[in-house]
């Protein structure tokens, strides 16, 4: 077991070398869209209405087909608004969903997406029986889906164990996101090789702000507008990574996607603004 300070030195951002962005970019928008693949055989990982009397079911319908909506309808509403502003985006994707939705993985996929690993299906890992044949199937799944095995992982849930890390390492995996305490990527120890840490969101993420905090639709293009003045301003004097990250069952609904659209608009006004993939971060970071 080896605790955050065993993996990593505390680092406070204003004693650190200033870090550039090519052409002189303040700020590095990082979009993760989570595709997920829920088993309607187990307990749903969210829920949007209780069964009467607080009864645990399953089948739960009502909750699995929520999601499911963001998988025919809403992710498409997502990708047209990506694609009306020239976004490549990170999929975080469980890879089940490469064999049950290829359609989707297809879309992703010849779009120039980048497959992050996700896990196999959207259960936290504390719960499964093997937690590195679970890793190594995801990514021996989406390799042979997209030709190319992932080189970013994002545990289900941001969820790991205290072997997880290393399991990354020693399965071949380059960069995680779990650990959301920066604006900048980091090195992170393993008991293989350094992973780098590139910097995911809870702040700019449609889970918490929608599911839990339980705010109106604008809060979306409200808080990231805040969110990235505020990273562009600090970007002058070194650079930022901002995460935005979705889920099509819940940004993807009709009275929702004016405001992730109205989000690129607004910052691809801006100069100085590049619009990466999570891989893009990592080569760059490591090429400083």
């Amino acid at each position: 077991m080896k605790l955050p300070r065993e993996r990593y030195e505390y680092s406070a951002i204003v004693d650190r070398k200033p870090l550039k962005l090519p052409r002189g970019a303040r700020v590095a928008v990082w979009t993760i869209v989570n595709v997920e693949e829920w088993d309607i055989q187990g307990p749903m990982p969210r829920t949007v209405l209780p069964a009467p009397g607080g009864a645990s079911v399953i089948p739960d319908v009502p909750n699995w087909a929520w999601h499911e909506y963001g998988m025919r309808v809403g992710f498409w509403r997502l990708k047209a608004a990506l694609d009306k502003y020239s976004i490549k985006a990170t999929m975080a994707v469980n890879a089940a969903v490469c064999l049950s939705y290829p359609r989707i993985a297809e879309a992703a996929r010849d779009a120039g997406w980048e497959f992050m690993g996700h896990s196999y299906i959207q259960k936290a890992l504390h719960l499964v029986e093997d937690q590195r044949e679970v890793i190594r199937t995801s990514m021996e799944t989406i390799q042979k889906f997209t030709g190319k095995p992932p080189r970013g992982w994002l545990g289900p849930g941001l969820t790991e164990t205290w072997e997880t890390l290393d399991i990354l390492a020693e399965e071949g995996i380059e960069y995680v996101s779990d650990w959301v305490n920066d604006d900048q990527p980091y090195e992170i120890k393993t008991t293989a090789r350094p992973l780098i840490m590139v910097p995911y969101s809870l702040e700019i993420n449609d889970i918490p702000m929608m599911l839990v905090q339980h705010h109106e639709a604008d809060e979306l293009f409200e808080r990231a507008r805040d969110q990235f003045d505020r990273l562009y301003t600090e970007g002058r004097h070194t650079a930022r990574v901002m995460a935005i990250a979705v889920h099509p069952y819940i940004s993807g609904v009709p009275h929702r996607i004016k405001y992730f659209e109205k989000i690129y608009a607004y910052m691809r006004r801006r100069p100085g603004v590049v619009f990466w993939k999570g891989e893009d971060i990592l080569d760059w970071y490591r090429g400083l």
